[in-house]
């Protein structure tokens, strides 16, 4: 996260145009440091009744009683979302209760140093809110993330200390910029609430800031897209669109779009990707029936491609080789019908095993998990497979909108280290495919460093074994995430090529020594 203040770039003197809210070097000094809640915080957190009558029961659950008497159950369809919407989403930002919510998730992140995910994972267990209002928060939040650099310059937020000492300043800018009702923020006189509109002026005047890219991620970009780069930085500077792709084990595109109907979700078809609907309403799609009887998964229309790219045949033995969760997984076991077997390996147990439930959902029961222990999994199942899917960890520029905290926290120097993994990787899992075999190899990143680069090295070095048989970048700007995928064919198996070398050398080595022998034995027969 301290890379992300210093990211907006103040601290460059070719771009420092403003003395008030520099971001100065101290950003590039290292990561944030933590630090713990104190009990004043810890009482925004909500532990105790809230002014509201709203806070944690003796069993850990959120009481709301006090704080909306005699309101009505919960939507259950997206139909009564709109009453929902009005009822706790108010018009005019954030409520009090909401704004202590949003705080505690700031701390987490900021002060704490935890993922976003993993921050609205854990508020949201304790907190039991409407799924509306949840998705309100979160789309705020990710707002807040998705321009961290613009908020904070206008903030006058200039050091990593005081992302740690005042994140009430950055929820208060926020809902300035919004034109909300501004928060009550307690231990601010020093806040200089009266020069925000002056420097959210000067922020929008400033591409970077404006558009919430960091530093590391511009020169980068610059370096490795060259002119295309200002087009896709404006587009992961936008709000991510919303879809789910079609289980097509259980159910049609058209019969899901009408099913979802039925249940208030707004949907449409997307051009060029046959399973995927994009979802144009507020919707708590994970409370629908159609989500529970597992008519479809949330994915990216781009990611939806990546298995259709790999092109899978019924009857065929897939290796899903980082599945994840399972994401592509699932839809690689649709596209064979469930017929064949796919094997989804990871080295994360615990992705596997919600991969498990998943499969479970979706009716797809031609799914094997094995979990990465060591190299020796790869090997067991060496040339084995029909096709291998490689997506391979990579930077994730192509999805940063849907994770707008990670282009705080990454920089340069992880890049290069992705690098080296990927193609450790890319060696080591493509040798699964037997001769003739195909694989895959995709990430969700947009830099060639990633993508064309690493099928280059490794067609340097195995051109003998493999050829390229097409490629595909997907970018930001085309509507999708950002994506990257390469069919190679594996052509020959130089390994069992030596070997069987070797015998034959063996052989000829064999009957040599044995000659003589053989000669004399026939010469006493004589």
């Amino acid at each position: 996260m301290d890379k992300a203040l210093k990211s907006a770039g103040r601290d460059n003197p070719e771009r420092a145009g403003h003395t008030d809210g520099v971001l100065k070097n101290e950003y590039s000094r290292g990561r944030l440091s933590l630090h713990r809640p104190s009990r004043d915080e810890n009482a925004l957190r909500g532990h105790g009744k809230s002014s509201e009558g709203r806070g944690f029961s003796k069993k850990g659950r959120f009481s709301d009683k006090a704080s909306r008497p005699g309101r009505a159950p919960y939507a259950k369809s997206d139909r009564e979302n709109g009453k929902a919407s009005r009822r706790y989403i108010h018009h005019t930002g954030f409520s009090a209760f909401q704004n202590r919510l949003v705080m505690s998730i700031l701390r987490d992140v900021l002060c704490e140093d935890k993922l976003l995910d993993r921050a609205y994972a854990y508020w949201f267990s304790k907190v039991k809110i409407d799924p509306v209002e949840q998705g309100f928060i979160i789309r705020n939040i990710n707002a807040m993330f998705q321009r961290l650099s613009f908020y904070a310059y206008a903030a006058g937020l200039k050091r990593p200390s005081d992302f740690q000492n005042h994140p009430g300043r950055l929820l208060f800018t926020y809902c300035e910029y919004m034109h909300w009702t501004l928060p009550e923020i307690t231990g601010e006189e020093n806040f200089d609430r009266q020069g925000i509109k002056k420097r959210i002026g000067e922020a929008q005047n400033d591409p970077l800031l404006n558009q919430g890219c960091p530093l590391w991620l511009d020169e980068i970009g610059k370096k490795e897209l060259g002119d295309k780069w200002e087009s896709e930085r404006k587009a992961l500077s936008e709000s991510p669109r919303r879809f789910i792709r079609t289980n097509t084990l259980k159910t049609t595109r058209d019969n899901l779009a009408s099913v979802l109907s039925d249940e208030g979700v707004v949907t449409r078809s997307v051009s060029g990707v046959k399973t995927a609907l994009e979802v144009t309403s507020n919707s708590a799609l994970f409370r629908t029936k159609a989500f529970r009887e597992g008519l479809f998964e949330q994915q990216d229309a781009g990611s939806q491609l990546i298995p259709e790219f790999l092109d899978p045949k019924e009857g065929e033995r897939v290796i899903d080789a980082c599945a994840g969760a399972g994401g592509k997984t699932l839809e690689i076991a649709a596209l064979m019908q469930g017929k064949g077997t796919v094997i989804a390996m990871d080295t994360e147990e615990w992705k596997l095993e919600d991969l498990k439930k998943r499969a479970r959902r979706a009716g797809a029961f031609n799914i094997e998990t094995r979990v990465i222990e060591s190299s020796k999994t790869a090997k067991r199942l060496y040339a084995q497979a029909d096709r291998v899917l490689i997506d391979a960890p990579c930077s994730g520029t192509g999805i940063v909108r849907r994770i707008p905290d990670t282009k705080w926290r990454d920089g340069a120097e992880k890049i290069r280290q992705i690098r080296y993994t990927q193609e450790e990787i890319l060696e080591r899992y493509a040798m699964m495919a037997r001769v003739g075999g195909i694989v895959v190899y995709s990430t969700c990143s947009i830099l060639p460093s990633e993508n064309e680069g690493q099928i280059k090295k490794f067609l340097e070095k195995h051109g003998d074994e493999f050829s390229l048989i097409e490629d595909r970048r997907l970018m930001p700007s085309e509507g999708t995430d950002g994506f990257y995928m390469a069919k190679l064919e594996r052509v020959a198996d130089l390994k069992a090529f030596a070997k069987a070398e070797d015998n034959h050398s063996e052989k000829a080595s064999d009957t040599s020594a044995k000659s003589p022998d053989q000669d004399e034995k026939t010469a006493i027969q004589e």
